[in-house]
């Protein structure tokens, strides 16, 4: 059985800067922003996410509206290596179940064209050519400026101790005990020296986990990548078309029952969240990326293991004002408990600060076909 890759660094505590008996509305913001507020921000949790200097290869900036609308190079018209054809259409976006959260509700039409989307998420392997190519710094390898950090908090903010600026991001640290879950301090701790090539500390690395998806990635980092493999981000819309392999309103990619036949289909926590996985699914920790069944469409980790970046700003419903410094993330991790998220539902989102990574947190890249080209269900491994 697979094992936890634990980090043997020393982590700063965030419990440290965030109390348990803070206000719900401060809880709430923690949960949707401070602990994604990572990268190279080393930044105190009630900091809103801070952009970082340009990184050494050329990174999109962020958009106020992306659209699926593509720009030449994503284009193509014969099946792309490791890439599925996901025919267009209209269905079902959403869901009105009452097991849901409030932001995945009502139900919708939505209509989407035609589009190639990676099999897998980009795994450490596939990353590492394109930083190998490029010279790219990703976010949470960056240190923090604090003259621009300033201009992003109240006047007469303190400056944060020294080693919150430096170069980090927050790794997931379970506790030993059943903990309050509204306060996620609880099981994430600041870790200078946490990127992608040492997604748990320093102390960590990627060896016999080159087929793991790549983590610790911003939404910055993963653009740059679509962008240099001739690709880009999936809309929300997309992303969720494909999760659902062909099915309507399924609960899971592959059916409405979480284990068909007494078999895991994806890589979730079990036991009790956060302090006791069990690794009943054969991890503690990231998965390789077809460690699992792929759903209709042959598409592997549409459900769990990492959360996948799309290019939507998040709204927190169809009709609801935009809010600029956020992305929808989809699809859970593995860090996703039916007593915490249950995320690994086609219909599940989050919204993420853009500047932020952390150790569940993926992506996958889509293409769109030429416009001359007829829609197919090519596959090309």
């Amino acid at each position: 059985m697979p094992v936890k890759h634990a980090a043997k660094n020393r982590h700063f505590n965030l419990a440290t800067r965030v109390s348990a008996d803070e206000s719900p509305s401060i809880r709430w913001r923690l949960r949707l922003r401070g602990p994604l507020v990572v990268g190279g921000a080393a930044l105190l949790l009630f900091l809103p996410g801070c952009r970082q200097a340009d990184p050494v290869a050329t990174s999109a900036a962020p958009s106020e509206s992306p659209s699926a609308a593509a720009t030449p190079s994503s284009h193509t018209d014969t099946a792309p290596l490791g890439m599925v054809l996901v025919p267009g259409g209209t269905f079902l976006m959403g869901t009105d179940d009452p097991r849901s959260m409030p932001n995945e509700r009502p139900a919708h039409r939505v209509e989407v064209d035609g589009f190639w989307i990676d099999e897998t998420p980009v795994t450490n392997e596939e990353f590492a050519e394109f930083v190998e190519a490029t010279g790219y710094v990703t976010t949470a390898e960056r240190p923090v400026d604090w003259e621009e950090l300033k201009k992003q908090v109240p006047p007469g903010t303190p400056k944060p101790p020294p080693e919150m600026l430096e170069p980090g991001s927050l790794v997931f640290d379970p506790p030993d005990h059943a903990v309050d879950t509204r306060n996620m301090s609880n099981w994430w701790t600041w870790t200078p020296g946490a990127s992608w090539r040492h997604p748990e500390g320093p102390d960590s690395d990627l060896e016999g986990r080159e087929d793991h998806p790549v983590v610790q990635v911003s939404w910055d980092d993963a653009v740059a990548y679509a962008e240099w493999a001739g690709k880009r981000l999936p809309t929300e819309a997309e992303w969720e078309l494909a999760a659902r392999g062909g099915l309507e309103q399924k609960r899971y990619p592959w059916g409405d029952e979480f284990r068909p036949g007494g078999e895991y289909r994806a890589n979730t926590f079990t036991g009790e969240f956060p302090f006791e996985n069990t690794a009943d699914d054969g991890y503690l920790g990231t998965a390789p990326v077809r460690a699992f069944p792929p759903n209709g469409f042959g598409l592997y980790g549409m459900a769990g293991n990492v959360w996948n970046w799309t290019a939507d700003v998040y709204r927190d419903s169809p009709g609801a004002p935009p809010e600029p410094r956020r992305r929808v993330t989809k699809g859970g991790s593995f860090l996703c408990h039916p007593s915490y998220c249950e995320s690994y539902r086609p219909s599940a989102r989050r919204g993420t600060p853009y500047d932020t990574g952390m150790g569940h947190i993926g992506f996958r890249c889509v293409r769109t076909p030429s416009p001359d080209s007829p829609p197919s269900s090519a596959v090309n491994p």
